[in-house]
């Protein structure tokens, strides 16, 4: 019998090109040339895969350094967290190359752990 978590992380496996390509056009952006706009639309789907990399088996229990980096994203897609339209376009800037970054550095954990291509 399938439980439907497994149901669930095997119709949506994470796509680690994907997720690469989203993380390198964060990180590509300059914050004198983009707008909270753009911002604005790039947060929302870089927030849903840093959750869903945080859902994986990323190895945190064993290495304190995953540990840390699951904390820092946990921390991230808190929605307490999140830029609001109060928040100056510095730090919905800031905030949003965190997210990529950390993003990042669990996609390539994901990868190692997985035995799959590096992004």
């Amino acid at each position: 019998m399938e439980l439907a978590e497994d149901s669930e992380v095997d119709d949506f496996p994470i796509d680690v090109e994907a997720i690469s390509s989203r993380t390198d056009a964060v990180l590509g952006l300059s914050m004198g040339s983009t707008t909270r706009a753009t911002m604005n639309r790039h947060l929302p789907g870089i927030a849903a895969e840093l959750n869903r990399l945080l859902g994986e088996e990323l190895g945190a229990e064993d290495d304190s350094e995953v540990r840390e980096l699951v904390r820092e994203g946990t921390r991230l897609i808190d929605l307490t967290n999140r830029p609001t339209a109060e928040t100056p376009a510095f730090g919905a800037f800031i905030y949003l190359r965190d997210v990529a970054l950390v993003t990042r550095r669990l996609l390539w954990i994901y990868t190692e752990r997985n035995g799959l291509d590096a992004p």
